[in-house]
């Protein structure tokens, strides 16, 4: 795999999700596909748009990318496309957008969830056409541009409630891969610190060493703001304590909050024997997902809850299957959303909106 540049940073984690985003990487890397990474704030989705560049053909070409929510919608199709000089006031000189400076290399689309659905429409026409216009012309350019889009957004609901374009989310979501949140992989936190210390040590900086206790504080904490957080929380206590070892009465409040130092931090089974760090496929059943059994329907012989003479709610009956079965997987993987997520065939995104449909918090047990 070629080096990662100066700005960018390896997928790093010993977990088995990352172990599994690193062989999706490797997998559609070599290809011109489009990918949709998806993902909360903060989990390093644009270290895995970089990593698919740079073990892909394109490793030579530029890395291009792009807030969609950070741009005014009024500017996006000219930031995206370029314009011609005259073509609306304050266009004093012609500008190349995003596709021409992403020529043979990779355009990364950051927040497409964000994006107006005018644009919408407009990338659209791109990706199937694989042309452009700039902004005030009417010469198309062909575009030589692999895509790769990310978002926090839930695609799937915004295309249901008529917020994004049905056709262009099955454009993007050719290969989607999810980044799992920080708390979801707690083994990770270790290495982590010890990737953004090394960072800081080749920048000549000022380092620090984390002491058991507080690794483990950090292991338990929830981290809203994932991998970004722990990196600004490690450049912080680096500054606090330059040379020094943090212990944890050295840590900011919040994350000695509810810290329990007599409960190992929680971890993610390791893979079947033989089995990898493989992600299920579409034609094979996730690990272990034969483990959490669906509830026999109404008036099957045995079944405790017969149809009965007096019928029954159906819609509240399946209702209530599908609370029992997601807290049977969440208690099953120790509450690693990714892990019951994978025991349920579902994505980590679709568990948490059913997660906050039902309301479950940690501290519910099923009734199994």
């Amino acid at each position: 795999m070629p080096q990662h540049p100066d700005n960018a940073s390896p997928i790093v984690g010993p977990s088995t999700a990352m172990e599994t985003i690193r062989r999706l990487v490797a997998q559609v890397a070599p290809s011109d596909a489009t990918v949709l990474i998806l993902g909360e704030s903060g989990t390093g989705k644009e270290v895995v748009a970089r990593g698919i560049h740079d073990a892909s053909p394109r490793s030579s070409g530029p890395f291009v990318p792009v807030n969609c929510g950070a741009i005014p919608a009024e500017l996006l199709e000219s930031e995206l496309f370029g314009h011609e000089k005259g073509a609306f006031t304050g266009a004093i000189n012609t500008r190349r957008g995003r596709f021409e400076l992403a020529a043979g290399g990779t355009l990364f689309l950051d927040e497409i969830g964000d994006m107006p659905l005018p644009m919408q429409v407009k990338l659209l026409r791109v990706l199937q056409e694989r042309c452009f216009e700039r902004v005030g012309s009417a010469t198309s350019q062909a575009t030589d541009v692999r895509v790769i889009a990310a978002t926090h957004q839930d695609l799937e609901q915004r295309v249901e409630d008529g917020r994004f374009r049905a056709d262009l989310y099955y454009r993007l979501n050719v290969f989607p891969i999810d980044v799992p949140a920080l708390r979801d992989r707690p083994e990770d936190v270790p290495v982590l610190v010890a990737h953004f210390l090394a960072q800081l040590a080749r920048e000549q900086r000022d380092s620090v060493s984390i002491a058991a206790d507080a690794m483990a504080a950090l292991q338990q904490y929830g981290w809203p703001g994932n991998v970004r957080e722990l990196n600004n929380l490690v450049e912080r206590l680096a500054i606090l304590f330059p040379g020094a070892e943090v212990g944890f009465g050295d840590l900011p409040q919040k994350f000695c909050e509810g810290f329990d130092p007599a409960r190992p931090p929680p971890q993610v089974p390791p893979p079947a024997a033989g089995s990898g760090a493989a992600a299920p496929s579409a034609s094979t059943p996730p690990a272990s997902a034969s483990q959490v059994q669906p509830a026999p329907a109404a008036g099957a012989p045995n079944d405790p809850t017969p149809l009965g003479q007096e019928g029954l709610d159906l819609k509240q009956y399946l209702a209530d299957t599908e609370r029992t079965l997601l807290l049977q997987a969440l208690d099953r993987s120790g509450w690693v959303v990714a892990r019951a997520a994978q025991l349920l065939g579902l994505q980590r995104t679709t568990l948490v909106e059913k997660m906050r449909k039902f309301e479950l918090q940690r501290d519910q047990v099923s009734d199994s």
